[in-house]
């Protein structure tokens, strides 16, 4: 292609992100693939918050060449939209799509998208190359493009499928983090998946294709030095290969600099003693792991081809959480073939047993090119026809019992997935045989209150807990309400007490002494050093409890007391964000007999 005149053209490469703190790796790898005609490629990142016709005009000021837009379940019906309006504006203006959302019904899609020129399938890379190299330099025709599918002469030409790529060829796109400020990383280390499960695009892909280790060293490396606070692995089942995989996690475990998290999606059921060893001698904090359950109902699994063993999975979720360290999210999807209401109280309850940092409670969305999408009509699926196609019946579960599971994910989202009511909530379990239980009756209290529809701060929240526990005579209140208290200021130095908490009068003549003893402060506060007792005082909390708080919590019942919290803000717990606390043990008016870190 040498001696080949370019032209003075635009393409403009549009990504509309879920959220500001995302970063679309699709579309930076696209531009840093077809290099060579980098100086003619400009990048736009946009995000599902912002209006359509701020998106339109800002898109309009670029004055493109050549427009393309990559296409997930989250931002289709946006891009249809300015898809078409751009065609309205700019009637020749070529358009090209390109992602999941696209690939698996590009002939529909462009049916319904009279304004869509051609459609990239697939792994768009190499593609994307020769579509720019068609546009930029004529170096290439459309017919010769395996992976397109485009109009010619009001017609649709399909040219198939492109060959499956070497992802080493892929190059590294973060050399200049510019672009990236504020932003989580997403790195990507091997493509493809080994399982099938019937609901997931990545079966699709059965060939597992591992970027070799010297790249991937290198990469970390940057990601290291540079103190990217995260970086999310999209790795489809990233330990489905074990030596890849220990190679990683020992990598970033020797060349640890305290600052970067590591996130992964993981098979939990496959970890072996190796592997657990490893991880539960990592930093905390170092990484944190993503693993879908999905359910615990054996006929469902087996229906959805997944190859899961539970207990295993199970066993390596309670070794993980014994070293502290890391923390796990993990999923369930409701919505699935052979699991009904009932079941899948069961499937929660049994995830709940497993103690996760967060519980993911999602909804079968039926995408285009899955088996499940294939199998709909036969399970009874009902589900919305426009994007994310999210499942509203099936035969094993009714629309009214989906949205009951709706508000136990919200309920899930605010009261355990957020860490800022532990105590609470472990207290208030003990009235409840189940903790699906426990959520779905709160659910019904925020339905039957109207308190859903109105967005609530974290204050309002512990107040809304409050009354719910005095109207359903959960609990006892006196004791609900030094839970709360704790949870409260475990995450935050309150400016301001709530109501419920009274007035902070108990062993105040202890918390003030405290302060004003050097041998206290340098026991309790090692870090505190050089300042004052005033300084002290602002910068941590002290608060009086009539009861042992962690046993309550965990008896259910009154049990010990008094004592004194002392809430240190300087350091916190890197799974939950908690502050660290020392209870002292109260032996007389002025004095106390030891302390110990409750965390």
């Amino acid at each position: 292609m040498t001696g080949l005149r370019v032209k003075e053209m635009k393409i403009l490469l549009a990504a509309i992100n879920a959220k500001y703190i995302h970063a679309n790796l699709a579309v930076y790898s696209l531009r840093a693939y077809a290099d060579r005609y980098r100086e003619q490629i400009r990048i736009k990142e946009y995000t599902i918050n912002q209006y359509v016709e701020d998106i339109l005009a800002d898109i309009y000021r670029e004055k493109a060449d050549v427009m393309a837009f990559s296409c997930y379940i989250w931002n289709i019906g946006m891009v249809e939209e300015l898809v078409s309006l751009l065609h309205q504006l700019r009637p020749e203006l070529p358009v090209w799509l390109g992602g999941p959302e696209v690939s698996y019904d590009a002939a529909d899609c462009m049916a319904h998208n009279p304004g869509v020129t051609g459609i990239m399938r697939g792994e768009g890379e190499a593609v994307f190359r020769e579509v720019a190299a068609h546009y930029v330099d004529e170096s290439v025709k459309l017919s010769d493009i395996r992976g397109i599918i485009y109009r010619e002469n009001g017609s649709l030409v399909d040219n198939g499928w492109r060959e499956i790529m070497d992802i080493n060829q892929v190059p590294f796109v973060y050399e200049d983090m510019t672009d990236f400020e504020h932003k989580i990383i997403y790195y990507e280390t091997s493509r493809g998946c080994p399982f099938s499960c019937s609901y997931c695009l990545s079966s699709i892909d059965k060939k597992v294709r591992l970027r070799d280790m010297r790249l991937v060293e290198r990469e970390l490396q940057f990601f290291i030095d540079h103190q990217v606070p995260q970086v999310k692995f999209v790795d489809r089942t990233f330990n489905c290969n074990k030596q890849h995989a220990l190679a990683i996690w020992k990598y970033i475990k020797e060349h640890d600099r305290g600052v970067t998290n590591f996130h992964f999606e993981i098979g939990a059921d496959l970890l072996d003693e190796e592997e657990l060893a490893l991880l539960c001698s990592l930093r905390p904090g170092l990484v944190q792991l993503e693993i879908g359950v999905q359910s615990t109902y054996e006929p469902t699994i087996k229906e959805v081809s997944r190859t899961m063993k539970l207990e295993k999975l199970a066993e390596a979720v309670r070794r993980v959480n014994t070293g502290h360290n890391i923390h796990q999210h993990l999923d369930l999807i409701a919505g699935l073939p052979y699991e009904n209401y009932e079941r899948f109280r069961k499937s929660f309850d049994d995830v709940y047993a497993m103690e996760p940092e967060q519980l993911q409670l999602g909804f079968l969305k039926v995408l285009k090119g899955s088996r499940m999408h294939e199998k709909a009509q036969a399970y009874g699926i009902v589900y919305r026809q426009k994007a994310p196609y999210e499942v509203l019946k099936t035969n094993w579960m009714s629309y009214e019992e989906l949205r009951q599971l709706k508000g136990v994910e919200e309920m899930v989202e605010v009261y355990y997935n957020s860490h800022q009511f532990e105590k609470s909530l472990q207290y208030l379990m003990h009235d409840y045989h189940s903790p699906f239980a426990f959520f779905e009756e709160l659910a019904g209290f925020y339905e039957e209150g109207g308190y859903g529809k109105i967005q609530h701060g974290r204050m309002q929240r512990y107040d809304l807990l409050l009354q719910f526990a005095e109207e359903r005579h959960h609990g006892e209140p006196a004791i609900l309400k030094e839970a709360m208290l704790y949870d409260l200021y475990a995450r935050e130095n309150l400016k301001s007490r709530p109501a419920w908490a009274g007035e902070h009068t108990i062993y105040r003549s202890f918390c003030e002494d405290f302060y004003r003893q050097p041998e206290m402060t340098e026991k309790y506060l090692p870090d505190y050093k050089g300042y004052t007792s005033r300084q002290m005082k602002r910068m941590t909390h002290m608060e009086g409890f009539t009861i042992d708080i962690a046993a309550t919590a965990a008896k259910g019942v009154r049990t010990g007391g008094p004592q004194v919290i002392l809430f240190d803000y300087s350091e916190r717990d890197p799974l939950t964000y908690a502050a660290r606390t020392v209870c002292l043990n109260l032996s007389g008016k002025n004095g106390a007999d030891g302390g110990n870190t409750d965390d």
